[in-house]
């Protein structure tokens, strides 16, 4: 086999494993689980992130961190939560994102902040949280990031 191949091959599976892993932690993120699956759900979504790592953009990884944000929150893993939080957060706001995914951005920070007891950044991107929910023009999509949004405590 050639080394071309070989890569284009290895390439097709990181991505694989990356969206594989992806998927899987956001599902168990939006369900009751119990200790097994809080442990699987922060195992796919370091994998996935390892994986993007290895082959996907800047976006894909910042999307890796953001799923590793919300699943350090909901384990209660508030200080590096909210380092991805933190990191992930200033990609976006910097770049720009659609409409649902700042709404993520602002409720996943949110959520971190709140599990590192950080109280002021829990209020303000609760907050800008709850406005770009009502800036999601798709229904589906607005859907979506409520069920990451339920998750997070009130400030």
């Amino acid at each position: 086999m050639s080394d071309t191949k070989a890569s284009e091959e290895t390439t097709a599976w990181h991505r694989k494993f990356a969206a594989a892993g992806n998927n899987r932690a956001w599902d168990l993120s939006v369900q009751t689980r119990n200790p097994a699956e809080d442990e699987e759900m922060l195992n796919a979504a370091h994998a996935s992130a390892w994986h993007w790592s290895k082959v996907g953009s800047e976006l894909n990884r910042m999307r890796a961190m953001m799923l590793l944000a919300e699943v350090h929150s909901l384990l209660g893993y508030g200080q590096s939560a909210l380092a991805y939080a933190e990191e992930m957060r200033e990609y976006f706001l910097r770049v720009g994102a659609p409409d649902w995914e700042t709404a993520f951005v602002h409720a996943i920070h949110a959520h971190a902040a709140s599990a590192a007891g950080e109280d002021l950044k829990h209020r303000a991107s609760y907050d800008s949280a709850v406005a770009a929910l009502g800036d999601i023009s798709n229904e589906e999509e607005r859907r979506n990031v409520v069920s990451t949004f339920s998750h997070v405590p009130k400030p």
